[in-house]
């Protein structure tokens, strides 16, 4: 494959007239003198040349790809401040080359977009919200008016816009909704001719109509300078979206820190030490994560609307998926298999198996994941993998560290679906024309919470070892930013059968938004404390909205009656004994219960401590593989596992009739 610059299309330096040749086909006709993109083409200042191998600049400041032209804001960052040269992006470009001459992607995994009209958007977005009652009139499984009732006026304003908005739609198609806008927002309905809304007119995505650049300079917060790393606490109390005006109005330092390829210039954001404790992602139910999800993509729209950025929607179908083998195969298809052979699989047998390898063999190796192992062995190595790994027949000894990573990377690349799902890619890429990294990392976190829980159990997984990659920078020569441009074209490129412009412009930013999935992962796996809030709001409205009359439901009722019961013993002795007094169960231990009067200092670490020294070496479930952590069970959260810095009474206060059970996690 070849890629070359005709002469009239590049600028050529002064008494050099040379044709280099690089590894491949790769033909270079000119040397080109690159200056930084801030720079006018016409400014000749002597810049870094372009190595062997490596594409060109065409007069216009466009680069030659296959088949394609692509813009110099997708090498650069043209605006003020520091600009990420077109050296630094080789890791990137070389990337984008080895995938190209990997051959296409196999047939069966391309997908077809298809144009929707405004209200299919308001329609599939409303029924990702949980709130598909308002527009089929069936009631799902959290009632739409008690999520509704949970809202802050923000949020609940924007629902209404996206209400509106599809309503105002089908009455256009001479169609009619199944439930009125007015029914459920009294005062809603405009007069005709009116406009559905006397705020800012919004899209059909349902944001405000701005336009973006393809990736602007981020601005950092606090009032260092230089590359310093600014630390921060990310306030998880309050609902971004209503925190950013009045964040906004009280850091008004102009464009502290700008985003460069400097991996020190990331401002460092930690999560805060609430009295209710951390949670994080497989510390709750997947009931109650399938209610973060409603109320957190509610919060993203709300973030973004706020923003003016706009978050486009596109439905997008596919071939039928192999229902076997492993390249190609969805997720969810691998971990029902994976399952059959070891219960409790979270993330991929396999994809663990790769990454495990490369621990053992690659971490110190320099270039790790940038040099590609060779193809024919790659290709060679995935029939055999297909063949005989369920068989355990596999030979891993004769995989080398390069192999490991082309067979990981092809992996990712051939899922049916993008590891971060094509329903929400768009949303990731536009995190990258968010102006402020503390409002990027708000919005990436929002999305994660959103992401499906094989495709987030696997990307932890996958970010987790790149940040053991970077760990072992002086060793293996990969720097953050190196990992970051050779992740970012397998988890960011479509597979779409009409791939355009914009696929590729957005190079630099992808980098950039997977810096930040690694240096941020634990603060983005962690749910933030307005949505637990959140949940449990909508789990007490919950209550007195669920029809009885079911088995289900009569046990349930049984339940709570002795619960009631129990708790009318529990106030006589709180009445002698004062607050907070709670019996901790703990079915796997010889001791299986414990009365226990809380104080304003106990920890959930005091109570598993005190458990496993009265049981000491009698427990049943001795080992650090069975350990065990206290959980809170019922009332307004359906589990919880808590964190052991949690203040007891505290979350006693919040939630007084759950029950308190000491056991190992589900997984």
């Amino acid at each position: 494959m070849n890629y070359c610059c005709p002469e009239s299309a590049v600028e050529v330096h002064p008494g050099l007239r040379m044709e280099m040749t690089g590894s491949g086909n790769v033909v270079l006709t000119a040397f080109h003198s690159y200056s930084p993109c801030r720079k006018s083409l016409g400014d000749r200042t002597t810049g870094t040349p372009l190595s062997p191998g490596r594409s060109c600049l065409t007069r216009e400041g466009s680069q030659q790809w296959p088949g394609r032209m692509i813009s110099q804001e997708a090498l650069c960052l043209p605006r003020d401040g520091f600009a990420i040269s077109q050296d630094s992006m080789e890791d990137y470009w070389s990337e984008v080359r080895n995938i190209t001459e990997s051959g296409p992607v196999c047939q069966e995994l391309l997908l077809e977009e298809h144009s929707m009209d405004e209200a299919e958007l308001e329609e599939a977005w409303l029924q990702e919200a949980g709130l598909s009652a308002l527009v089929s009139g069936a009631s799902g499984d959290t009632p739409a008016e008690v999520l509704l009732s949970t809202l802050t006026r923000s949020q609940a304003a924007l629902v209404q816009k996206r209400l509106n908005s599809y309503t105002q739609t089908l009455r256009r198609h001479n169609r009619q909704s199944a439930r009125h806008v007015r029914d459920i927002f009294p005062g809603s309905d405009p007069a005709p001719g009116q406009p559905a809304d006397s705020g800012p007119q919004i899209s059909p995505g349902g944001q405000l109509p701005v336009k973006v650049p393809a990736w602007a300079p981020a601005r950092g917060e606090g009032s260092g300078s230089g590359c310093e790393p600014v630390r921060e606490t990310l306030q998880f109390e309050v609902p971004y979206s209503e925190g950013l005006a009045a964040y906004r109005k009280e850091h008004d330092c102009p464009d502290c820190h700008k985003t460069r390829r400097d991996d020190g210039a990331l401002p460092v954001f930690l999560p805060p030490t609430p009295k209710l404790g951390l949670t994080r992602v497989q510390d709750l139910s997947s009931e109650d994560m399938k209610k973060i999800s409603y109320i957190a993509l509610i919060e993203l729209t709300t973030l973004f609307d706020t923003l003016g950025i706009e978050l486009k929607r596109n439905r997008l179908t596919r071939n039928k998926a192999r229902e076997s083998g492993i390249f190609g195969v969805s997720l969810a298809t691998l971990l029902e298999n994976d399952q059959k052979k070891l219960p409790g699989s979270k993330v991929p047998l396999v994809f663990k198996k790769l990454l495990s390898k490369l621990e053992q063999t690659g971490l110190q190796t320099e270039g790790i994941l940038r040099v590609p192992g060779s193809a024919s062995r790659v290709k060679h190595l995935r029939q055999e993998l297909e063949a005989k790994f369920y068989e355990d027949q596999f030979d891993w000894e004769q995989v080398r560290h390069n192999d490991a990573a082309g067979l990981l990377k092809m992996f990712i690349r051939e899922l049916p679906s993008p590891l971060l799902t094509q329903q929400h890619l768009p949303a990731f890429l536009a995190v990258q024309n968010i102006a402020t990294y503390r409002n990027q990392i708000q919005a990436l976190h929002l999305l994660i919470m959103l992401l499906p829980e094989a495709n987030r159990d696997t990307l932890k997984a996958l970010l987790e070892f790149l940040r053991k990659v970077v760990a072992h920078e002086e060793e293996n020569r990969m720097s953050l930013w190196n990992v970051s441009m050779i992740v970012a074209p397998n988890l960011f490129i479509s597979r779409s059968k009409n791939a355009k412009l914009e696929e590729m412009q957005g190079a630099a930013g992808a980098a950039h938004l997977v810096r930040l999935l690694i240096t941020s992962q634990d603060l983005l796996w962690t749910v933030p404390c307005f949505l637990i809030s959140h949940l449990r709001k909508l789990n007490e409205a919950s209550v007195g909205k669920k029809m009885l009359g079911s088995e289900k439901s009569k046990r349930k009722l049984l339940r709570r009656w002795h619960m009631d019961r129990n708790k009318g013993e529990k106030t006589e002795l709180v009445g002698l004994l004062g607050e907070g007094l709670i019996r901790v169960h703990a079915p796997l231990h010889a001791k299986v219960s414990m009365a226990l009067l809380l104080d304003s200092e106990t920890k959930a670490k005091d109570v598993m401590a005190r458990f496993d020294c009265e049981n000491g070496r009698g427990s049943r479930s001795c080992g650090k593989r069975h350990r065990q952590y206290l959980f809170e069970v019922g009332g307004n959260i359906g589990e919880r596992c808590l964190d052991p810095d949690t203040y007891l009474l505290d979350l006693y206060r919040v939630n007084p009739n759950c029950e308190w059970i000491f056991k190992p996690r589900n997984s």
